[in-house]
């Protein structure tokens, strides 16, 4: 990757590279730290770091007093009140080794600073998460909070305790009483306070609350509100909050905290503190604070190994981001025996996960139609490692936040990747953008089939109207045309699909219907029995119902319920299909979205074509004049089903309530009318009680249903 900084000609020598190191360091410092805008990614901010490490330890003339090496980064804001820290908050020493071999080195050296020979005990640790936040200091006096500083410099901080005291999950006064976790093991001792208890921790976000708070300034930003931005990720946003002058700003920012550790601590005459780095976690537990559940003893290097492994494999399902784990010697008299090294302990160190964040450059943006028609504008990158693969292709997601992020071909972007969600492109490196890029378009054609691309109002997203044409479309329309509920083509599945598809057997849905014996028999792992069974299926699903037909055709919007609608009310296909957008109106059911969908759908010619096609191969329904709406026992009404009900399947009773003219729902809102409670019924019965919703057993719905409710 380039380095803007770097001559191209030759090699920076060691005192001028040492130089634009430290230059660059306190340049993305000052950035992430104080103006919570970072440019780079935390990986790429470390490389920088342990270069400069690299060129003073093979120069040590080089290394000078306001190195970064030589000190915690950092600054105090000027709006801010300095606090100088009793204890220094130094930072923890970075095992960039993100195998298990980075936990048998500490280990090792551990071991070997001790004096431990091979066959002497093992030393025990404290396993932790390594959170991605704002680290704080909680100083508590006499039991009450009175302070909260940020690391600042290390030694001089910067005083945010009204901010602080918005987050509910930080005591403003300690818990102590009977109940309390006495220190060192002495009844009673634990009821008293110290009278100074520094506690230091994480303030973060969790993702589902970063998630809410973007969604919410995406709104404000629609709304036209100035000023107002989405965060990069929850760690900028956590910051952001915790530097908010307004501590009324603050409060509506959802921040969430664990402690870890201590500064000063003073205890009662009389009183011995735990010999423990645990014991001490499970004291501020005691005490009210938020400690990790995850916080493990372990046993030597196996153990450690074995965290770092379990924590790696469930990192994305927490509801929090981590970049690593943490290991330190369990034992205080054994902490302070190995000390310190310049700016980090001895009996600690940080253990990093692969990267999620790295710096690439864009090469091209194309354009990708899913399954379902959903047009996504894709970065095409230079081949990256990032979050433990090689990236090349990152989504921008729609055409607006291509746009938002102001994403172009030729700029250097930060690109994100998190287990097995798709990399995606964070955010642009201006500064390095040396070109004038054209702003990205969404296509108003599909590029995969030509058809019309639209974006239905109050929509995010493009889609291709190709339908049961598209050949991007292809695999999901067929599987949602042979499904049971649809036309039914029993034994049709995704896998025979997938065959199918990529054998170039079938190209749109009236394929289907040329298919014989021959061609079904020649498919890998398809018998002569199997194919038999699936070309009377094919040939059975011929007889089938206007409604189901309609349902099978995919069109976006229209679900069971409203085909059945259009086929009640229109009587005939063609009359669906020659519908204006006013006489779609009219039917139950429909609204504006629904309407303008039905009519884009069948004023593609491909689409027309292929029902013609599947008409000729001889699909029939019975057809009529328009039914007259009639007033059945459930018209207007819209129930939700929860739970396992005593002698009808799920599907059972959803036909039974749509046939007495309700309507069936997913979720439980202000606008159901009933929830029909069978046995192991969840969260959606808990939510129609809170809302006062009449809730049905089954015997009630079939009384409902037969009217005599």
């Amino acid at each position: 990757m380039s380095d803007p900084h770097r001559s191209s000609a030759r090699p920076a020598e060691p005192a001028v590279r040492a130089l634009q190191l430290r230059q660059q360091l306190h340049h993305h410092a000052h950035r992430y730290y104080v103006l919570d805008e970072p440019e780079i990614p935390d990986a790429e901010y470390d490389k920088l770091f342990q270069e400069l490490q690299a060129l003073e330890a093979a120069h040590p003339e080089l290394a000078s007093a306001d190195s970064p090496t030589q000190r915690v980064v950092g600054a105090v804001l000027d709006h801010f009140a300095p606090v100088r820290h009793a204890v220094p908050m130094l930072s923890i020493r970075t095992e960039t080794d993100t195998e298990a071999t980075g936990a048998q080195a500490f280990d090792a050296r551990i071991r070997r600073e001790l004096g431990l020979a091979e066959g002497d005990a093992q030393v025990q640790y404290v396993a932790e998460l390594k959170f991605d936040g704002l680290a704080i200091n909680l100083r508590y006096e006499h039991g009450t909070l009175v302070c909260a500083a940020t690391r600042g410099d290390g030694e001089v901080g910067e005083d945010v305790t009204q901010n602080i005291r918005t987050i509910g999950q930080i005591p403003l006064r300690l818990q102590t009483g009977t109940n309390s976790l006495p220190l060192s093991g002495r009844a009673g001792v634990g009821a008293a306070p110290p009278p100074v208890l520094e506690v230091r921790g994480e303030v973060y976000m969790r993702r589902d609350d970063f998630e809410a708070l973007n969604e919410r300034q995406r709104g404000k930003i629609a709304q036209g509100a100035k000023n107002e931005k989405t965060f990069v990720n929850p760690r900028n946003a956590a910051a952001g909050a915790v530097r908010q002058l307004d501590p009324a700003i603050a409060a509506r920012r959802p921040l969430s905290f664990f402690a870890y550790g201590l500064g000063e601590v003073v205890l009662p005459e009389g009183q011995s503190p735990p010999e423990t780095h645990h014991g001490w976690l499970m004291q501020l537990r005691d005490w009210g604070f938020p400690v990790a559940s995850q916080t493990r003893l372990a046993q030597g290097a196996e153990e450690l190994v074995a965290f770092h492994r379990d924590m790696g494999q469930g990192r994305d399902a927490l509801p929090y981001d981590i970049d690593g784990v943490v290991y330190k010697v369990n034992s205080l008299a054994l902490q302070k025996r190995l000390g310190f090294v310049t700016r980090e302990p001895r009996w600690a160190v940080a253990h990093k996960y692969p990267a999620q964040e790295q710096l690439t450059m864009v090469l091209a943006i194309d354009v990708q139609v899913g399954r379902t028609g959903k047009l996504t504008p894709v970065a095409k990158l230079a081949p990256v490692f990032v979050g433990g693969v090689t990236v090349t292709n990152a989504t921008l997601h729609n055409e607006d936040e291509a746009r938002r992020k102001d994403v172009r071909v030729g700029d250097t972007v930060v690109v994100r990747r998190a287990g097995d969600v798709i990399p995606e492109v964070v955010s642009v490196v201006l500064d390095k953008r040396a070109h004038d890029g054209l702003l990205f378009t969404m296509p108003r054609q599909c590029p995969i089939c030509g058809s019309a691309a639209v974006r239905e109002e109050g929509e995010a997203d493009y889609r291709c109207t190709g339908g049961i044409f598209c050949p991007a479309q292809r695999k999901e329309a067929i599987v949602h045309f042979a499904h049971r509920r649809a036309v039914e083509i029993e034994g049709l599945g995704d896998k025979l699909v997938e065959q199918l598809v990529d054998a170039n057997l079938v190209r749109n849905l009236a394929d289907l219907y040329r298919l014989g014996f021959a061609a079904l028999a020649s498919l890998e792992r398809m018998g002569d029995k199997s194919a038999n069974n699936l070309v009377a299926a094919i040939e059975k699903s011929k007889q089938t119902t206007l409604a189901r037909f309609i349902f099978g055709l995919g069109i976006r919007h229209v679900g069971e319920a409203t085909a059945k609608e259009l086929a009640r009310h229109f009587g005939k296909l063609d009359a669906v299909m020659d519908a204006s957008e006013n006489q779609l109106l009219e039917v139950a059911d429909v609204g504006p979205v629904v309407a303008q969908s039905i009519r884009t759908f069948f004023a593609q010619p491909h689409n027309r074509e292929v029902v013609e096609q599947m008409r000729a191969l001889g699909l029939v329904w019975p057809e009529g004049e328009p039914a007259a709406r009639e007033v059945l026992p459930l018209t207007g009404k819209t129930l939700v089903i929860t739970g396992t009900l005593p002698s009808l399947s799920r599907d059972e009773a959803k036909d039974k309530i749509e046939a007495a003219g309700g309507k069936v729902a997913g979720s439980v809102s202000k606008k159901t009318d009933y929830l029909v409670a069978g046995s192991e019924a969840g969260s959606k019965l808990t939510k129609a009680q809170e809302l006062g919703i009449s809730i049905l057993d089954e015997a009630q719905l079939m009384e409902l249903l037969n009217g005599s409710a």
